[in-house]
């Protein structure tokens, strides 16, 4: 099976701007399909539309976006599995923040590798039955 990616709202953000020249190389070079984002993604992006008044330049990036990716939803499996996961974490004496622990356990749900610039995701631990697959491009 191929290798999925679901990108973060971070790495969504700098595709926006287009002002990562290797971000959107590495992204073209992967087929259609192999690449999504997580329904909570897309609520913080418009979130974000909504809060700077719409600008034309940045709906117009989105919808480019969303051209290229699905948007994955987040359903039943991926809830249960964000019991399990916050309240792994929890234990642990990690905390971030609800958004991202959503976006976490939506990409451990799916079986998909998360793709962030975000620092917070480097707490998370590796080896457990809830593994977070995570790379920054």
């Amino acid at each position: 099976m191929t290798q999925r990616y679901m990108l973060d709202t971070n790495v969504i953000s700098h595709i926006m701007q287009g002002r990562d020249a290797q971000l959107l190389v590495r992204l073209t070079q992967l087929p259609v399909g192999q690449v999504v984002m997580s329904s909570v993604t897309l609520a913080e992006l418009e979130y974000g539309l909504h809060r700077k008044g719409q600008p034309a330049r940045l709906r117009n990036a989105l919808t480019q976006v969303l051209l290229r990716m699905d948007v994955l939803p987040w359903d039943e499996d991926v809830a249960t599995c964000y019991g399990g996961f916050c309240a792994t974490l929890e234990a642990q004496g990690i905390n971030l923040s609800d958004f991202d622990m959503m976006i976490a356990a939506h990409a451990i749900a799916v079986d998909v590798t998360l793709v962030s610039r975000d620092k917070a995701f480097a707490q998370v631990p590796t080896g457990t039955n809830q593994t977070l697959r995570l790379q920054v491009w």
